[in-house]
C-alpha cells in the first residue's frame, strides 16, 4: 500500500552528504554508526512535527465528521498524527533532521578526541 501523503510532500533535493573524514575529525564512524545517527535525527524530526501537529487536530470538531467522534477517535487520532509526523519527516521534513544529524556528527566527534 503507497502512502498517500508522498506524492503531496515535496521530496528533499538531494541527500546529505555522507559522512567525511573532515566532517567527524580524523575517525570515519562506521557506515552503521552514521545509519543509526541519521535513523535518530529522523525519528527526533519526526517527533518534534507530531508536537506540532497534535494542538492542530485538538481543535477539529469530530462529533460531525464521518466517524461521529467518541472514545475510539479519541484513542486512535494520536497514533494517526505519529504517522503523518513520521511520513512528513521521510519526505524531507522541515530540514532539522539533517541539523540535528550534522551536530550528532560533531559530537561524536568530541568524543573521539
Amino acid at each position: 500500500m503507497s502512502d498517500p501523503l508522498l506524492p503531496v510532500l515535496p521530496r528533499p533535493a538531494a541527500t546529505p552528504p555522507a559522512a567525511s573524514p573532515s566532517a567527524v575529525g580524523n575517525a570515519v564512524p562506521s557506515p552503521d554508526k552514521i545509519a543509526k545517527l541519521r535513523q535518530s535525527a529522523s525519528d527526533f524530526e519526526a517527533m518534534a512535527l507530531s508536537e506540532m501537529l497534535q494542538p492542530m487536530f485538538k481543535t477539529v470538531d469530530m462529533s460531525k465528521g464521518m466517524f461521529g467522534g467518541g472514545a475510539g477517535e479519541a484513542t486512535w487520532k494520536p497514533m494517526m498524527v505519529d504517522e503523518m509526523a513520521k511520513t512528513i519527516a521521510r519526505a524531507g521534513g522541515l530540514g532539522i533532521g539533517d541539523a540535528i544529524f550534522q551536530q550528532m556528527l560533531r559530537t561524536q566527534e568530541q568524543h573521539n578526541d
